[in-house]
């Protein structure tokens, strides 16, 4: 049999196992939006009106009655009349799944990077779906939607597991005209590519954050002596004896790309923010929030 094709019993199993982590997620969302909610933060706005914005091409998930039949009979597709509001109240999100970011320090009592930013991350979405706006997970061929299904959805999708690279690298397949995004990573790998996915996002007129995402551990370096390094998929292996004389020339690389990044979000419009998994997830939501806020 291919090994490839689920029977039905691994089907089962890989679904029990999948779902397993879904309640957990959306309940630490869930709390962290209502620390938002209660504190006022959260009031749905009226939004720029009901202006014409432009007319875009109908994708998987659209309603029917949304489509524009004037517009549509004069070209080859479906075409869908957007408002300036519609087009302001679409929030797409990036979370880095990679190896990288399942790193947490050795000993330490605190997330992972990729749990810190998929509880971050379906947080904004609740508020989002709370505040009558549409959501998205950017990594996934499909339109934003409103309403607590899109949670669910999403939060499956953040769930899903298979093989990834060491480092992660931000390749939106959905990002709406004029919407606003966040990218949630260490933004260890390739700056290049981030480079690209704002670029291509400021010219599309989509405005965001980005949000570094480092455990301690990744900022202090605190190694010295023998010592093994090992990437998070086990690909790549480092040993040294003297650990501690590479720290200077570690921590300079990563003020560095600090910097590039901070440069890339100040000449595309976007901001930069920085979080470590040491401090609360609240912490970090409310500047986020904030600053989307402000690209409304």
């Amino acid at each position: 049999m291919n090994e490839a094709l689920h029977t039905a019993a691994s089907l089962r199993a890989r679904s029990e196992s999948a779902a397993a982590g879904l309640p957990g997620l959306l309940m630490s969302a869930e709390r962290l939006a209502a620390t938002i909610l209660l504190g006022d933060h959260g009031r749905k706005r009226a939004g720029s009106g009901d202006a014409f914005w432009q007319f875009r091409a109908a994708q998987p998930g659209d309603p029917r009655k949304s489509i524009d039949w004037r517009q549509s009979a004069r070209g080859d597709g479906h075409f869908l009349r957007e408002t300036e509001w519609q087009a302001a109240q679409s929030l797409m999100l990036w979370v880095d799944d990679a190896a990288s970011m399942r790193f947490a320090g050795s000993g330490a009592d605190r997330p992972s990077k990729l749990r810190r930013a998929q509880t971050l991350g379906l947080a904004l979405a609740v508020l989002a779906v709370r505040a009558g706006e549409r959501t998205g997970l950017a990594s996934m061929a499909e339109p934003p939607r409103a309403g607590s299904a899109q949670l669910i959805r999403m939060a499956s999708a953040l769930m899903e597991g298979g093989e990834v690279p060491d480092y992660g690298a931000p390749r939106p397949r959905v990002m709406p005209f004029g919407s606003r995004a966040v990218f949630l990573s260490d933004f260890l790998g390739p700056v290049e590519a981030v480079t690209d996915a704002l670029t291509a996002a400021a010219d599309r007129g989509v405005q965001g954050v980005l949000l570094q995402i480092l455990d301690p551990e990744e900022e202090a370096f605190p190694y010295d002596g023998r010592t093994l390094f090992e990437s998070m998929s086990g690909a790549v292996r480092f040993e040294t004896l003297k650990a501690g004389q590479l720290r200077d020339d570690y921590l300079a690389r990563l003020t560095a790309r600090r910097a590039a990044l901070r440069d890339l979000c100040a000449r595309t419009g976007w901001r930069y923010q920085l979080h470590h998994t040491d401090g609360s997830a609240e912490a970090a939501l409310l500047p986020l929030y904030t600053a989307l806020e402000r690209r409304k």
